[in-house]
């Protein structure tokens, strides 16, 4: 196991909102993650910040999990996985909220693991025409971007600032962007229908350096079973740009 992957240490902490698992030290922590929100004062809230029932001895007033505002039981019943707090049970949320963390757990459940399975693919550095065929993955504690070939880079998750996913159809240019992430600057912009992603742009901050550094990766053409292993690890890193846009913009 490289030393990027060792298992690092967690600790199991109670805060108002329940019981937590979260990594000993800030720096090991996943970079999807999202702090918890500050809770809103109840004498801030007289009543449900959904609703507008009016809080009293029978109608209690509850603080959602994931955005800190007040609800009534009834705007705010549900339990539901959050992963991205580190939330060791289900915890109340909103309606809205719940929908959203809801959403979220298909990439804890199933595109995170494509992530950390990697596929292949034609890599090209920078500008340089050399190209070579690597296996892409997740490291397991999701902070690298291991690609494996002949070569070896480690890109560090937190030092991406832009996602490109190209799309079939179109000639290279700036047609082929299905989806743009810019994020360092805090954008995002999605086009296109329902497209099959054949390749990614990505660029990525070297530690230490404030130069921009270039990686573009190409789904093989020859294996139909490859390709379409290819297309579905760059929609679970679409999804995973995403959330850390989501998590740096917090």
């Amino acid at each position: 196991m490289s030393g990027r992957e060792a298992p690092e240490g967690k600790k199991l902490i109670r805060s108002p909102s329940g019981l937590r698992m979260v990594p000993e030290s800030r720096a090991t922590q996943s970079p999807f993650g999202l702090e918890e929100p500050p809770w809103v004062p109840d004498k801030e809230c007289p009543r449900c910040m959904q609703c507008n029932t009016k809080f009293d001895f029978i109608t209690r007033k509850h603080h959602c999990r994931r955005c800190g505002k007040c609800f009534c039981d009834k705007c705010c019943s549900k339990k539901v996985p959050l992963p991205r707090m580190y939330f060791v049970d289900p915890v109340r949320q909103c309606a809205e909220c719940a929908l959203i963390s809801q959403k979220e757990m298909e990439f804890y459940d199933r595109q995170l693991k494509v992530l950390m399975n990697g596929a292949t693919f034609f890599v090209t550095p920078g500008t340089s025409e050399k190209t070579e065929m690597m296996v892409c993955r997740l490291s397991n504690n999701q902070r690298y971007l291991f690609l494996d070939g002949e070569s070896h880079y480690e890109i560090e998750i937190s030092h991406i600032s832009t996602v490109q996913i190209l799309t079939e159809g179109f000639t290279p240019g700036e047609n082929d962007i299905h989806t743009y992430t810019c994020l360092l600057e805090s954008e995002h912009i999605m086009e296109g229908g329902n497209t099959r992603a054949t390749g990614m742009l990505l660029q990525y901050k070297v530690p230490g350096s404030d130069e921009l550094k270039q990686i573009k990766f190409a789904a093989g053409e020859d294996f139909s079973s490859n390709k379409k292993l290819s297309a579905t690890w760059l929609a679970a890193m679409h999804k995973a740009a995403k959330l850390l846009y989501e998590s740096r913009d917090q």
